[in-house]
């Protein structure tokens, strides 16, 4: 077990048109010797039995009951054997040996570089992220108040080329050091839906770690969003994870969190109200329901997976 380059851990939540192409495309393009755990959350019966069937070389873990990015991943990463741990969404496809790539990057790099990320690219080709900038409660604050919310954690060497140090990482597509991400306790699970990774890369710098981006090794990643009913569940429960991440800088900005947050979530309810009166679709009464969910969550002493949950059993009724 020890000869393993790599332990490779994706969590999917029962959708196999992600997770098909992500573990067909590990398969074509790694080379490294590797172990690879999926951990199948709420999977149905039936496409637990299929993937098993269709690849006998993948490592599932059930995991039934509800539990947030962070308990779902830390599941298969105390598993993990391996020297370095890629961990990556379900809904990324590799079309080039990225994995191989970092692996290689660590191999020249010295004992205090934890992390390597790659180049994360939407499905059109497009750069999502290349690195990530600072993750602060001034940082948030300012993306709650933006005009332009897609730049909330861009950073501004997104265009550099080659290897480079980064602030903080994405948490869709990176490479670690095995024993570091040990010692760090892998994902802390008060986090339930973000910012569980940018709290990792946070964490790593306080403990003089560094974090690079190799931007000539390069993932696409889906992500379209959830814009579902669940968003009503999902949106709530990120905000409450970002402001206990806020209150690391002191229990003031717990609270000054709320005070500054709400005004914002206020007024977008409202305008998502306005617009379903005036004849708006769908996502106009769930955003509307999601924003005010947010607004009823920042005063709450409810945990992160507290919320979720509530708000997830409403969708059941």
């Amino acid at each position: 077990m020890a000869d393993i380059d790599v332990s490779i851990v994706i969590v999917c939540m029962n959708k196999l048109d992600n997770l098909y192409p992500c573990l067909n495309s590990i398969k074509q393009y790694t080379n490294v010797s590797y172990e690879v755990f999926v951990v199948a959350y709420l999977f149905s019966k039936e496409n637990l039995e299929k993937v098993r069937l269709d690849f006998p070389w993948v490592n599932f873990i059930e995991s039934n009951e509800i539990r947030g990015f962070a308990e779902n991943n830390n599941l298969a990463l105390r598993l993990a054997q391996g020297k370095y741990c890629f961990v990556q969404n379900d809904d990324t496809e590799l079309k080039m040996p990225v994995i191989d790539t970092l692996c290689s990057d660590f191999e020249r790099s010295d004992e205090k570089v934890a992390l390597f990320c790659p180049k994360l690219l939407y499905a059109d080709g497009s750069v999502q992220y290349c690195g990530v900038g600072e993750y602060s409660f001034g940082t948030i604050i300012s993306r709650e108040y933006s005009f332009n919310p897609k730049r909330k954690l861009k950073s501004d060497y997104i265009d550099k080329p080659g290897i480079f140090e980064t602030l903080n990482a994405c948490g869709a597509a990176f490479l670690i050091r095995t024993d570091v991400f040990r010692e760090m306790g892998f994902f802390d699970e008060k986090y339930f839906f973000c910012p569980e990774d940018l709290a990792l890369t946070v964490k790593l710098r306080e403990n003089g770690y560094r974090i690079f981006v190799d931007s000539d090794a390069y993932i696409y990643h889906k992500e379209g969003g959830t814009w579902g009913k669940l968003r009503t569940a999902t949106m709530p429960t990120q905000l409450k994870g970002e402001q206990i991440f806020s209150a690391d800088s002191g229990k003031i900005y717990y609270w000054l969190f709320a005070l500054l947050v709400f005004p914002i979530r206020f007024f977008k309810t409202i305008c998502w109200k306005l617009k379903t009166f005036l004849g708006g679709d769908e996502k106009s009464k769930i955003m509307a329901k999601a924003n005010w969910n947010v607004c009823k969550s920042l005063f709450s002493s409810k945990t992160p997976k507290e919320i979720f949950v509530s708000y997830y059993l409403e969708l059941k009724k």
